[in-house]
Order: structure tokens, then sequence, then C-alpha cells
């Protein structure tokens, strides 16, 4: 037997089906492309979110909904999947303004643009000092909180006893959520190579065996300079007194070794008192450098200034007064620290 034609009829009701299909994928279609490229509602002109190491798209999502935006949640997990966003999505925090589309956050995730946070270490701080700062900075993971010096140490790569001095002074930038062990380790490894390249390129004959006793020598320039250009003849006047077995005679080595029992004042007591730091008692340099020095003040120590100086004294403005006898010193110190008074 023949079958029988399909009817005109049911032609046209398939073909009115298939219509149907088409357009509603192409409506679906439409609205996708319209929900991915308007600009986003916010509840504010900005918003910012943490984005932790290894969130999933959905959990970003979430973070962007919880700050006011107006998304699809689904819409906004299938396109960074198709885009790739979550394989690689970099931690940190991220920043968002109105207008923005929803294509406009996933190429901003796509690409990692996160907002870096810094840190500036000041050239004179302490290793305390540093540490202060890094628990308090509100973007750093503490991974340090607990460990002692010596641990610290360790996880820094050092074989050193002591921290002081260390680290370099500088500003880190780093992305929020970063450990503060990767700020250290940075600082740490700066801080070697700027003391090699100086150490290698030291002045001859200076009174210093190793690159660390230049670096103690260091923090003492850094703690006793005032101005800038004054720098290398400090470090100057510090060479000639180890050249001659004189004693450094600085205090910022005698408030050091005071730590936390100083109180602003330093008094007679404190300069007469024997300790490993302070230089009135004892000859040489103290056993570990007293602060961070910087990049300048590593240069000073191993290029200091050739002069015959062998003091100085602060003239109260930034700036100090050289002497190369006592019987200088002393006029220089009667005029400017005692003003005159006997």
């Amino acid at each position: 037997m023949r079958g029988r034609a399909a009817s005109p009829a049911a032609g046209r009701i398939a073909l009115a089906a298939a219509l149907i299909v088409v357009l509603l994928a192409a409506a679906a279609a439409a609205a996708l492309w319209f929900a991915y490229e308007r600009p986003l509602p916010m509840a504010a002109d900005r918003v910012e979110i943490l984005v932790p190491p290894g969130a999933s798209a959905r959990a970003v999502a979430g973070a962007l909904r919880a700050q006011g935006v107006d998304l699809n949640a689904d819409l906004f997990v299938a396109a960074a999947r198709w885009h790739d966003v979550t394989r690689q999505l970099r931690a940190g925090r991220y920043e968002f303004t109105r207008g923005m589309r929803l294509a406009d956050v996933i190429d901003r995730l796509r690409r990692g643009e996160t907002l870096k946070e810094r840190l500036a270490v000041i050239e004179g701080w302490t290793f305390r000092d540093l540490r202060t700062a890094l628990a308090a900075h509100p973007w750093l993971r503490r991974d340090t909180e607990s460990m002692s010096d010596a641990q610290l140490l360790a996880a820094v790569g050092s074989d050193a006893a002591h921290p002081e001095g260390l680290f370099a002074p500088d500003t880190y930038v780093f992305d929020a959520g970063s450990s503060d062990l990767d700020i250290l380790r940075q600082a740490y490894r700066a801080q070697q190579a700027r003391l090699a390249r100086a150490w290698a390129q030291r002045a001859a004959d200076l009174p210093l065996k190793t690159p660390y006793e230049a670096l103690i020598l260091a923090s003492i320039v850094e703690k006793e300079t005032g101005q800038a250009a004054e720098r290398a003849r400090i470090a100057g006047v510090f060479v000639n007194r180890l050249r001659l077995g004189m004693p450094l005679q600085t205090d910022p080595t005698v408030i050091y070794g005071l730590g936390s029992r100083f109180d602003g004042n330093l008094r007679k007591r404190d300069l007469t008192t024997d300790n490993p730091y302070n230089t009135y008692t004892r000859s040489g340099l103290p056993p570990t450098p007293i602060a961070l020095p910087g990049a300048a003040s590593i240069e000073a120590a191993v290029q200091p200034e050739p002069t015959r100086a062998l003091y100085f004294v602060a003239r109260g403005d930034g700036t100090s007064q050289f002497s190369e006898s006592l019987a200088e010193h002393n006029r220089a110190v009667q005029k400017y620290q005692l003003q005159g008074r006997p």
C-alpha cells in the first residue's frame, strides 16, 4: 500500500511550530543579550567585594548581590564559565561602579584588575615597628602573628640570629588577602640585594669586616641623620672613630638597648650603665643593627665622605655642626645644645 501524502494543513502547522521555536529562541537570546549588556542596577555609585583564593563564580555573584548589585546569579555563573573566569580568578579586592554592565564585571574579573593595597615601611623603623604595622594592616593575612622572631627568620630563609635591620624600608604593593609573610620575604630579599650591591662597591680600607657590620653602621647613620645631604659625612665621622678605636658615643644605640624602658628622656645613668648597645661604655659597633636602614644609609656606610671630623652635634634645625677636636666640639655643644648656659 502507498502511504498517504501529508495534508497541506499539517505542513502549515509544523512550519508554524518551527517558527515559534525560532522566535522563542531569538527572544531568549535577545533577553540574555540585554541582561548581559545593560547597565547593572547598583545600590551605590561604587561597590567593593573581596574575592578570597579559590572563590567560585556563584560565591562572587553572591558577594556582588550582597553589596547591592542587582544581577542574575545564574547568568553571571554561565558567563563566568563561558569566559573561563573562575579557573584563573585572581584573589583580591575589586571595585565596580555605577553604569558597568555584566560584561564589564566579567571582564574586570577575567583580567584580575584588583585594587592594590600598600604598606609603607619607613626608614629608621625598628623590626618591632614593622611587625606592628603588618599586624595592623586591614587587608593582610596574619600568618606570622604567632611566630617568634626566630621562626619568622627561618620562614623568610634567613639563618641570622636577630631580625633587626634585615628588612628593606620601601612601599610594598599587594592584593588584599595576601600573607604578611610574603611582604616580609620581599623585604628581606630586597635588603639582602641592596646590601650585596653596596658591599661590592665599598670604599677601600673600611674598618668593616663584613656586610653585616656595614648594615649595623648604616642603621646608626639612619638614626643620626637629620638632613640627607649630611648622611655620608656622618658615616665618615663614625668610620674615623672606628679606625681610631674611639667609642662611637651615639645616643640611638643606647636608646635601642633600653628598649621599652626608654621613656623619651635619655638620662646620664643611661649613658653610664653598661650593656651591649651602650656605645659610650663600649668601643666598636653594637652587636646588631638598631633599625631598618634605607638604601641611602647603606651606601653612606660603605662609601663615607672623607672628613677629619670626629664629632658632630645637632644645631636644632635638622642640620649638624661637625668638629675635628674635642675643644671645638665642646664649643659647638655650648652654642647649639646648652645655648650659652654654663
